[in-house]
């Protein structure tokens, strides 16, 4: 893995949470974006090198719905960086790791991703994010 690409929070109401956010960081989001396939809506902020990213969910039956349904805003993933995401999904289920989805899908922010059940990462989901070239 190269680095950490963002931190996910999940956010009931993602206007409200980009003043938030905006306020906090003393400058906008950079992006926002829909991923329809997952059922959310994203948007990015910058602080120095490091991103967050925000997501709401877009149906009661996305990812995000459930999360925030089960455990309140927050925290939702961990993302890093890989530069060949098949081979880091080999590597990771090798070494023990369950990957929810073995076939990389498309994210937002021009990513492939895929990520790691929470179960073998010490409660943390962990997200896998390839750039697309």
């Amino acid at each position: 893995m190269d680095k950490i690409e963002h931190i996910g929070i999940a956010v009931k109401d993602l206007e409200k949470s980009n003043d938030v956010f905006a306020s906090l960081f003393g400058e906008a989001h950079y992006k926002m974006e829909e991923v329809a396939s997952e059922g959310v809506k994203t948007s990015f902020f910058k602080s120095g090198p490091n991103k967050i990213e925000l997501l709401q969910a877009t149906n009661p039956e996305s990812p995000i719905a459930k999360f925030i349904a089960k455990k309140g805003e927050g925290i939702h993933h961990i993302a890093f960086a890989v530069s060949d995401i098949q081979s880091e999904i080999k590597r990771l289920k090798n070494e023990g790791f369950i990957v929810l989805n073995e076939t990389p899908k498309k994210g937002a922010d021009n990513k492939l991703v895929a990520f790691l059940h929470p179960k073998t990462t010490n409660g943390v989901l962990i997200e896998l994010c390839q750039e697309i070239n």
